[in-house]
């Protein structure tokens, strides 16, 4: 029995895909943003943005509907092309004054929200979609690995509609992977999962991203999951790139007032600077370097806010319980709205007492606050 031609074949599979259960790992991608600017109509959604991604780094373009992240995913997809700057892989220029190179050219994994699998084709074909360039039977066996690392290969010969939201997921994450891309490109992918699922799709997704060593951007609203995904974060607002920096850099080192509310509720006080502290009911805080305002906005967050100490007396109005935490509303004197402190349950006072609160200087922020504008 001649077994040369299978042999060679599973080689060729494994080095694709990798052994049974295991992911195989690519040669990854530097993906660069050049001063890159879009607009529609008389609206720049996205302006002068400039940062890359490194060979296997899993980042998250972060912010609100409407701050130009997903139309910076396509224009890295070449979806769009943009109005000004350059798109670079690996320093050679993919969208710009010079080049243009279209997305089927450009060695890429894209992945969207509707997960895009065509109902027609069996799972398996699905999967085996971008692999056009191997052989059919070649291909058909490299998807089937994909399906078994994520899963699913007793699924192969059903349809979209036979699995559920979260199955089909992962039959288009498998699909985005199988052609080796050196960037992998994601638009809200979990958005359509519920919470317990949207958890467990996310972990799954992160170990098979960091096992094929493919750079990614994923492109989200939600701060949690960006947190939980990345390894930098891209903030964007109104277009224009914020703070970028590891997950706990942008957390613990808000670059204003609007970064720190977009990562956590925050309780907001103002005071007057004097002798480089504002001074506020609940004491006094150093302001950062730099500082040159009359005025300051002190953000405190709730888990900032600890029962004890040598701190301030409150008068607890509401108690919350939240399984582990209680979510306490606490009138202080000189304070006109209620704060809000999350307490661990354990130390949690009760409705209607008054405790005394000390504050964590982790979680307290220091701005200038803004002027208000002058009324016409």
């Amino acid at each position: 029995m001649n077994t040369t031609g299978t042999t060679g074949r599973a080689e060729r599979e494994s080095r694709r895909w990798g052994p049974r259960g295991t992911a195989g790992a690519t040669f990854a991608g530097l993906l660069a943003f050049e001063n890159v600017s879009k607009q529609f109509g008389k609206t720049e959604v996205v302006r002068d943005v400039s940062f890359s991604l490194a060979p296997g780094e899993i980042a998250c373009l972060l912010g609100p509907s409407g701050c130009g992240k997903t139309t910076l995913l396509r224009i890295a997809a070449g979806i769009e092309k943009p109005d000004r700057g350059r798109v670079l892989f690996d320093g050679q220029e993919m969208a710009g004054p010079n080049r243009f190179v279209p997305p089927e050219k450009r060695n890429i994994g894209l992945m969207f929200q509707d997960f895009a699998l065509f109902p027609h084709l069996s799972i398996l074909e699905n999967v085996a979609f971008g692999l056009k360039n191997l052989p059919r039977a070649e291909a058909r066996t490299i998807a089937g690995h994909a399906l078994e690392r994520v899963g699913l290969a007793h699924h192969a010969a059903d349809y979209p509609h036979h699995l559920s939201g979260g199955e089909q997921q992962r039959v288009a994450l498998a699909r985005a992977l199988v052609p080796r891309p050196q960037v992998m490109l994601m638009d809200e992918p979990f958005s359509g999962l519920d919470q317990r699922l949207r958890e467990s799709v996310r972990a799954e997704t992160l170990t098979l991203l960091r096992e094929t060593r493919a750079s990614c951007l994923l492109v989200t609203h939600d701060p949690v999951e960006a947190m939980g995904l990345a390894d930098r974060i891209f903030l964007m607002r109104q277009g224009r790139l914020v703070q970028s920096g590891t997950p706990e850099q942008i957390y613990r080192q808000p670059a204003d007032a609007a970064v720190a509310r977009f990562f956590s509720d925050a309780n907001e006080l103002a005071g007057p600077v004097t002798g480089g502290r504002v001074e506020t009911p609940l004491g006094g805080f150093p302001v950062p370097a730099g500082f040159h305002g009359r005025e300051a906005l002190v953000l405190i967050r709730p888990q900032g806010l600890k029962p004890g100490g040598a701190g301030t007396d409150g008068l607890v109005v509401e108690a919350r319980f939240q399984g582990d935490d209680v979510k306490c509303s606490v009138l202080f004197k000189g304070v006109d709205e209620r704060l809000t402190a999350l307490v661990h349950a354990r130390e949690a006072p009760q409705r209607g007492q008054t405790a005394r609160f000390e504050i964590d200087p982790e979680h307290v922020f220091v701005f200038e606050k803004p002027v208000s504008p002058p009324i016409s």
